[in-house]
């Protein structure tokens, strides 16, 4: 079974390269994180996207799989790690489905021996919409909504231009600046957070680098830029390997937006995925529901009007190391509650 690409080397040590530290125990990475601030220290361990669930298993089964490989994990971590948090890599195709099982979770891993809670705060995006890149282009763009398949041609027709960027392209830092203008844009618009400069140009580097490699399992990372009478206007950053191609980033400035280049862009990286030979497009990341009254409502519509296939993730789970894991969780819960509750009211959103 291929590992996610949050389990693969290259994302890895990539996160390794900030801030992380890469612990293996089998086919499974673990990423641990230490913090340190006066007298306190502790530790975090991470384990993104594993184990797989295996076909036929029950789900007793799989988290009694879980119990023993946390058991496995523990020695070797230090001795102040707080918790092992999951994000299980559970698949399911309704949100009622998925809800069911982690409402059963209490009793399951009671019977099974498992101390492993439900975590308020989510790593991961736990809703997301597939795309099958088994179809061909025709039938991709017939699986559209038509408003969705208009505004793809409607960019493209107005010359709205799409050029993909590597860290071995000619105006790659300049390119890059302007990704990042973008993204600084998006972030004051829509209130989320970004990454520093450097963190996008080392992710962009290491793809490069991937794709020279021999003999390895290739990432390839690609900058999308879809500009118009030389104007950037949106822009995204994909991850293709061999099972999925991932949609990672995206931004978009205030200008233009009535040529609708945030689709074209998308369509542009969905036809490059497809012709890498990746099995999904993933748009990794949006509300669970038609909510009109979710703050990220337009971003449902955006990604859901491209034709695929739900997928719902129960999210992240932890299982206790420490006595100290509660007050952890309460501090957490209490920042998760400021920025995603207060501070959107500040602003309005």
């Amino acid at each position: 079974m291929k590992k996610r690409f949050q389990q693969s080397d290259f994302w890895c040590d990539f996160k390794c390269a900030h801030g992380w530290q890469k612990v293996s125990c089998g086919d499974v990475n673990i990423l641990v994180r230490t913090f340190k601030k006066a007298f306190i220290s502790f530790s975090l361990a991470y384990i993104p996207l594993a184990p797989e669930k295996n076909e036929g298993e029950d789900d007793g089964s799989y988290i009694a799989r879980v119990g023993e490989l946390s058991s496995k994990i523990k020695g070797l971590l230090p001795k102040n790690t707080l918790c092992l948090r999951y994000d299980l890599p559970l698949d399911f195709s309704t949100c009622e489905e998925r809800d069911s099982f982690v409402k059963n979770l209490p009793l399951l891993s009671k019977s099974r021996k498992v101390n492993i809670k439900k975590n308020k705060v989510d790593i991961q995006p736990p809703d997301s919409t597939f795309l099958d890149l088994s179809k061909s282009e025709e039938d991709l763009l017939a699986s559209m909504k038509n408003k969705w398949r208009y505004n793809v041609r409607y960019a493209a027709k107005h010359e709205v231009q799409v050029r993909a960027v590597t860290a071995d392209s000619l105006d790659f830092e300049k390119d890059l600046d302007s990704f990042y203008e973008l993204y600084k844009t998006t972030a004051s618009r829509d209130g989320i957070g970004l990454h520093p400069k450097s963190y996008y140009k080392d992710l962009l580097e290491r793809g490069a680098e991937s794709e020279k490699s021999e003999g390895e399992e290739k990432t390839k990372i690609t900058l999308y830029i879809a500009s118009h009478e030389g104007e950037d206007l949106a822009a995204i950053i994909t991850l293709f390997n061999s099972s999925e191609a991932i949609y990672l980033y995206g931004c978009s400035g205030n200008n233009k937006r009535n040529l609708m280049p945030a689709y074209l862009v998308q369509w542009t990286a969905i036809k490059d995925a497809k012709a890498f030979g990746s099995r999904i497009y993933d748009f990794y990341g949006m509300p669970p529901t038609d909510d009109e009254n979710h703050p990220m409502h337009g971003l449902y519509l955006f990604k859901t009007g491209f034709g695929g296939a739900h997928v719902h993730r129960p999210g992240s789970f932890d299982i206790p190391l420490s006595s100290m894991y509660s007050f952890y969780t309460l501090a957490e819960n209490a920042r998760a509650f400021w920025h995603k509750k207060i501070m959107k009211k500040i602003r309005g959103r």
